[in-house]
């Protein structure tokens, strides 16, 4: 058989199966990347010709391809979320990107380099990678479409989070590259350069720059092309093609790229708040997002058949349940002392920290910049703990979701 006719004829297949998985979700309970990582490992176990998953070899595709994934992820994640942007309303997901944020990275940095005995530079990219939210395999604990005036702090904060710290692990993940990079030479002149250039010009500048092109961008289809009748407002690609234009603009200017499109994404969303456009636009990059996620997962499940696991010890599995069912949580709970919520909301917001595709894209980010000497260790412990988490929050999220939100969600008209 032709390896390449194999090769898109599953992909075809599992695209097409795409489309039924909401409903498969909403009757069974279980998320769709449950399914496509299995299917990926049955595919990878029964035809021997397809083309070999692994990450550490073929480290450009899976950089570019995850890459790809989550910033489509991320122009979506802001255009769905319905509540208008500021800081009061939005506290919630700030406390998330600050307090539990930071606490995850400095704890598995800490058990990594204690009890693992990893050196520093690879304890602190594994604290650095499993530190953002996914964007992309959370659409089960996330809002739904936009318009859907219905007020769910879980969702929410879970959506806000997600979108908001994948760019925010960024920082840490160059704070690990500089740290490898320095091989044992003056810590001070590394963290100097990471906090000046990598911290605080990377962001702040991801920043202004996301909220001048959404602003722009805005402008363009709401006043500029709609009034003039210049395009068609049924052209949903636009997000897709806005979200790679704006990540690549910042990044060719050196700001943080993810921290743009997602800004970006929050300010086109805040500029007409009733306009019916953000439904197709949402819609397009949604379906697109998708199509890749499903290409994704049937991969990870071929790097589970083809030994991405094989440098896993039962010390690293044991911090990686750790981490998911222990640190989240309680990094979780800390940031939220002091809020209004019920204590059912906090831990649902606490646990549902999903580790996904986001986090494969910052390892073979750092370990294309750097050379560590871990390196395989870490694909086998952040693969293990992908797979824990898709199995975990993918077999019960939908059900405490929908408890949750029966429970606690109001009209967006009603919230105070």
């Amino acid at each position: 058989m032709n390896s390449y006719i194999v090769t898109i004829t599953i992909i075809g297949i599992a695209t097409l199966g795409m489309a039924w998985m909401p409903s498969f979700t909403k009757k069974t309970g279980i998320s769709d990347s449950v399914v496509y990582v299995l299917l990926g490992i049955v595919a990878y176990e029964c035809i021997d010709i397809l083309p070999p998953p692994d990450p550490m070899v073929y480290q450009d595709y899976a950089l570019h391809l995850t890459e790809l994934v989550v910033v489509i992820s991320l122009m979506g994640t802001g255009l769905k979320i319905d509540k208008p942007f500021s800081l009061k309303s939005w506290q919630v997901p700030f406390r998330m990107l600050t307090v539990t944020m930071v606490l995850c990275i400095a704890s598995v940095t800490f058990l990594a380099w204690y009890f693992l005995h990893f050196d520093l530079a690879s304890a602190l990219l594994l604290g650095a990678v499993l530190a953002p939210t996914d964007p992309v395999l959370a659409a089960d604990v996330q809002v739904g479409p936009p318009m859907e005036e219905i007020v769910d702090e879980v969702r929410f904060s879970l959506t806000a989070e997600a979108g908001m710290n994948d760019g925010m692990a960024f920082p840490f993940t160059w704070l690990a590259i500089l740290v490898a990079a320095a091989s044992g030479g003056s810590i001070s002149g590394v963290f100097q350069e990471w906090l000046t250039i990598d911290l605080l010009y990377k962001i702040i500048s991801g920043v202004i720059l996301g909220i001048l092109l959404g602003r722009l961008l805005a402008y363009l289809i709401f006043n500029f092309s709609e009034k003039k009748k210049f395009i068609n407002l049924n052209d949903g690609f636009i997000a897709v093609a806005a979200a790679l234009s704006i990540f690549g603009l910042v990044e060719l200017l050196h700001g943080y790229g993810f921290v743009a499109v997602f800004v970006a994404s929050v300010t086109l969303r805040n500029y007409e708040l009733d306009n019916e456009f953000h439904k197709d636009l949402h819609s397009f990059s949604d379906q697109t997002e998708r199509i890749l996620v499903a290409i994704v997962l049937l991969i990870f499940g071929g790097c589970l058949v083809h030994g991405i696991l094989d440098y896993l010890t039962w010390p690293m599995a044991l911090l990686s349940i750790v981490f998911l069912l222990l640190i989240r949580p309680i990094s979780g709970l800390i940031a939220l002392i002091g809020t209004r919520l019920h204590i059912k909301e906090k831990l649902g917001i606490s646990f549902y920290g999903i580790r996904g595709i986001g986090s494969f894209y910052y390892l073979a980010f750092a370990l294309k910049e750097e050379q560590f000497t871990l390196g395989k260790e870490l694909w086998s412990m952040v693969s293990f703990i992908v797979l824990c988490s898709v199995l975990i929050h993918g077999l019960t999220a939908t059900k405490v979701m929908t408890k949750l939100e029966k429970k606690f969600s109001q009209p967006l008209e009603s919230e105070t």
